[in-house]
């Protein structure tokens, strides 16, 4: 009997905030040199779709392989064990069946304060890892030669600093060397490390010479059309936040721009450094190596800067996945969801999914880039406890049906920026989209 084949290692590589490309944020305007050396080695998934655009709920639904509206996680102060303390999270199912899984940074959602302490029992240690690491910047790293908060103040999150230090002050920088220190110690032991870079998300911090690839004076404002169609009050725009952006000037819109592509760079660059680990240690063959945002996001299209949308900007996200046999340096334009993820796992790793799967195996993408094995994905957001909206994606159409009775509909074909709702022009289009937002399970209270 011959012996059984080798473990394929997972890295897991994680981005916070980090939307795709297109719009106000374009392959022009960024510079991602490690991002291109993976989608050379890998398939980049131009149309991949997260269950819930915001961080906890994203994560949530991506570690699992279930929607948010399975789950019951829609915000950032719930923990996954106190929704489903017993549900078998994707670095779980590796542990079980002998992988060593770690986790650096944010993989699963950093919440219960800004204390390392505290975000320790964010993270699933024991269940799903067995090491599990928090990271805070330095005290050289947390001073500021140049920076500021674009709001007076109005959101505290809302300021962006070029920072004293080397890259190794900062929580990515130690991530990074955290991660590669692992791969080092491991050896042949079969591995899951899970590591969650924590930028471009704000506070848009990063080492100063970051900054100093963008000229400011070189960053283009957005500009929506003149004619754009108003949306909902619910869709965008809305709160605290919505009155804060109204009164961004063009230099504040180019501030946050130009510090949100430091913050990129910066991660870039920390990316760059666990590949080289890679490289060193011969491991392409014998690892499945996984790239994500954990949602999209808007920088200044429809005057927003945030998540937390049902538009493309904020439901489509980077995905890049690089395994033994997948097919490098392609690019998939089939929809796909990011619940597609865990069952990816599993048949790649030769496991069981440990309980029934919101989304499909994207194993025949990764060996033949053409093929499809889906025509739709699905977002969700909520907005307070009575207020939720659900979108569906598919090849040409974008429809979003919120739970008051307004309704969105924009043509991708026409409308790659979804500046106009034709939902009142294309009525049988939205009954038809609407119908299949009926399939979806309820919303978990």
């Amino acid at each position: 009997m011959g012996a059984a084949p080798a473990k394929l290692n997972v890295l897991l590589l994680m981005a916070d905030d980090l939307r795709d490309f297109g719009g106000a944020f374009t392959r022009e305007t960024v510079k991602t040199p490690n991002l291109d050396r993976l989608r050379a080695r890998g398939v980049t998934f131009e149309r991949a779709y997260v269950q819930y655009p915001v961080c906890n709920p994203s994560r949530s639904s991506l570690l699992t392989g279930l929607r948010a509206e399975q789950t019951g996680i829609v915000g950032n102060n719930e923990r996954l064990r106190q929704r489903m303390p017993d549900v078998v999270t994707l670095p779980q199912l590796c542990k079980e069946h002998g992988w060593h899984t770690t986790s650096f940074g944010k993989i699963f959602h950093l919440g219960g304060g800004k204390n390392l302490e505290a975000k320790q029992q964010w993270m699933d240690l024991g269940k799903s890892w067995h090491e599990a690491h928090a990271f805070e910047p330095t005290a050289l790293g947390r001073k500021m030669i140049d920076g500021r908060n674009v709001t007076g103040g109005e959101l505290n999150w809302c300021q962006w600093g070029a920072a004293d230090g080397t890259d190794d002050d900062q929580p990515d920088g130690q991530i990074a060397s955290a991660t590669v220190a692992m791969i080092d110690k491991l050896g042949d032991q079969p591995w899951f490390i899970g590591c969650g870079f924590m930028k471009p998300h704000d506070p848009f911090i990063a080492p100063k010479k970051y900054f100093e690839q963008y000229p400011l004076s070189k960053i283009k404002v957005w500009r929506d059309p003149s004619d754009i169609t108003p949306a909902p009050a619910q869709s965008i725009g809305f709160g605290a936040y919505g009155e804060s952006f109204a009164k961004f000037t063009d230099q504040e819109w180019r501030e946050l721009l130009r510090a949100y592509c430091a913050g990129t760079s910066f991660m870039d660059a920390q990316l760059g450094r666990v590949l080289d680990a890679l490289d060193k240690h011969k491991l392409w063959d014998k690892t499945i190596v996984i790239f994500v945002g954990d949602h999209g996001y808007h920088t200044g299209e429809r005057r927003w800067w945030n998540k937390n949308t049902l538009f493309e900007r904020s439901c489509r996200a980077p995905l890049i996945i690089a395994a033994p046999g997948a097919q490098g340096g392609q690019v998939s334009r089939s929809i796909v969801e990011f619940v597609d993820l865990v069952p990816t796992v599993a048949e790649l790793c030769g496991l069981t999914a440990p309980h029934t799967m919101a989304g499909l195996s994207l194993t025949p993408i990764l060996a033949s880039p053409l093929a499809r094995i889906k025509d739709e994905a699905f977002t969700l957001v909520t907005r307070g406890p009575k207020l939720f909206g659900q979108s569906v994606r598919t090849e040409r159409w974008r429809f979003t049906q919120w739970s008051d009775g307004a309704q969105e509909l924009y043509d991708h074909d026409k409308d790659p920026e979804e500046n106009h709702n034709v939902a009142t022009v294309n009525p049988v289009v939205a009954a038809e989209l609407s119908s299949r937002l009926k399939t979806l399970p309820l919303l978990r209270p």
